[in-house]
């Protein structure tokens, strides 16, 4: 959670300390001398580096300061973070939902500037650059050898002005020249939703923002225009994000008057309890919700109010378990600091948060290992849900019914099936976004140019025989080793992986997304739960209470 504070609480905290100091007298007084030391120690180590160290030339103060401040927050706990100036502007980027620019994500690799990813509907996707194009000029200027920050200071600019580059691109002899016009460029956190048959309704929720409530009532009020009388609501690999925009969302579900999250903690006003304020016309449609091992935070805070006011039945695997609060502070310099501020529960009265060990590794390892869904539990853990069923704390929000999902980063894009290590190598070095690269969409005009070797499809293409053994052939050409056996096992995956990644390049997130929630295991399953969901509301409108305990 991000709750951002005003650039003043340093001034604030010496006039505090000058107060304290002057109420409370010696106690107080010797407290200060403590810190003074400790600053006295520091300034101290700093000075001492950059007078005698035989490498000082090459460390500049910054990466010095900003170092010191990763390894205290490194000793607090696995969220709290430091953020250099770029990184907490990208961060606010990514929390705003909007900026002005070309909207692609760019990385340096092997000397190039290559587009990484590519926002649907910004400047650059309507010119037609897609990921893996390499960016050889910006301006009069090539790009080779330049770092990613130096092509991003050149890319962005006033709204309304114009960048000329130059692209290189697979199966095209020359730059492909463009005049690319910088505009404002919105980051959906809802990217996609659409009718799955004539009464169901599909919400692919994949991440937060200051956006996201407007984001999900538009969602809503198209979906029931075309007439959702059901909703099933992904929010798998959603890693979660502001504290209010879970609270307004879950609103949309629950009555005014329902609880949703109670926070405690330690700074003025962190202890609160948070409840739907608004009425909604959503609180009483049959609801699936499909989540996984990467949903954390917000996305468990609305996970688990559905699941404890009995308004939706969750389907998927156990979430990843993170219920801290961070407040957010800008510091000097434009740095920012996300601080653990307090603990966060669900109305049942549910500390989700896993334990940690002392280095984190097991904590911040959970995606990659298998789940024990027979977990034991202590009977301090035991709560209730507003019907009487019984939920646990101490380890994420447990599905009721669980599904198993993929090991590793590839929970990140939502997908439900279970490759072999073969197949999760496959996903996690990008081979299925590299082969995508080869393929045009049939009438796509955005790039005039004539190319050679590249293959075009029309839109609801199926992966052919031939795909696959151009898929392998791109593989041996990497020089990578192909398990035949593991490439028979994880087929099914393998062609699903391929057509999502090319649909996803070539007509757009949400052609991708309905296309394999056909095929999708653990949507496939949640699709099937609606009963339960039904039986869910239908114990709620009865008024079950929970059991004496």
């Amino acid at each position: 959670m991000q709750r951002f504070r005003a650039g003043a609480a340093l001034f604030l905290a010496v006039i505090i300390c000058a107060v304290l100091g002057g109420v409370f007298g010696p106690g107080v007084l010797a407290s200060d001398d403590k810190v003074t030391e400790r600053e006295k120690a520091f300034s101290a180590a700093l000075s001492a580096i950059e007078s005698n160290y035989v490498d000082s030339d090459k460390v500049g103060s910054d990466r010095l300061v900003y170092g010191a401040i990763r390894g205290m927050l490194g000793t607090l706990d696995p969220h709290s973070s430091f953020f250099d100036p770029r990184e907490y502007a990208s961060m606010r980027e990514r929390q705003e939902g909007r900026y002005y620019g070309l909207g692609i994500t760019i990385q340096a690799s092997d000397g190039n500037i290559s587009a990484n990813s590519v926002f649907e509907g910004s400047p650059a996707y309507k010119k037609g650059i897609r990921r893996g194009d390499v960016i050889s000029k910006i301006g009069t200027e090539a790009t080779k050898g330049w770092t990613s920050l130096q092509a991003q200071n050149k890319l962005r600019g006033p709204r309304g002005t114009t960048v000329q580059i130059e692209i290189t691109r697979h199966g095209y002899a020359q730059p492909i020249p463009l005049d690319v016009t910088r505009d404002e460029v919105y980051i959906p956190t809802v990217k996609a939703y659409f009718m799955l048959d004539a009464t169901t309704g599909y919400i692919r929720h994949s991440d937060w923002g200051e956006n996201t409530d407007h984001d999900i009532r538009r969602a809503l009020q198209d979906l029931s225009s075309k007439g959702m009388k059901r909703l099933l609501y992904d929010i798998r690999g959603n890693p979660g994000g502001p504290l209010d925009q879970a609270i307004k969302t879950a609103n949309e579900f629950l009555p005014r008057g329902s609880m949703i999250v109670k926070t405690r903690g330690r700074i003025p006003n962190s202890d609160q309890d948070y409840a739907a304020t608004e009425d909604s016309t959503f609180t009483n449609i049959p609801m699936v919700v499909l989540a996984n091992r990467s949903s954390a935070s917000a996305s468990e805070i609305f996970t688990g109010s559905m699941q404890d006011h009995d308004r939706a039945y969750i389907v998927g695997e156990t979430t990843f378990g993170k219920a801290l609060v961070q407040s957010v502070y800008r510091i000097s310099g434009g740095a920012g600091l996300a601080l653990t501020t307090a603990h966060y529960y669900t109305p049942s009265g549910r500390l989700i948060q896993r334990p940690w060990d002392e280095s984190f590794d097991e904590y911040l390892t959970y995606t990659q290992r298998d789940q024990d869904v027979n977990r034991p539990h202590n009977s301090s853990d035991l709560k209730y849900t507003d019907a009487g069923r019984p939920v646990y704390s101490g380890g994420g929000i447990e599905p009721d019914k669980y599904v198993p999902g993929p090991i590793g980063s590839e929970s990140s894009d939502g997908s439900g099936f279970t490759p072999t290590t073969f197949g999760r190598m496959l996903y996690n070095r990008q081979e299925f976004e590299n082969f995508s690269e080869r393929f045009d969409a049939d009438g796509d005009r955005r790039v005039a140019q004539a190319s050679t070797g590249r293959q075009v499809v029309a839109q609801n293409f199926e992966v052919t025989e031939a795909m696959l053994a151009d898929f392998k052939e791109m593989l041996n050409a990497e020089r990578l080793k192909i398990d035949e056996d593991a490439f028979k096992k994880d087929a099914e995956f393998i062609k699903a992986m391929i057509r999502y990644r090319i649909d996803e390049a070539l007509f757009g997130f949400a052609e991708a997304q309905r296309r394999l929630i056909t095929i999708d295991p653990q949507a496939q399953v949640g699709l099937t739960e609606f009963g339960e969901a039904q039986k869910l509301l239908t114990l709620r409108r009865s008024g079950a209470t929970k059991p004496a305990h």
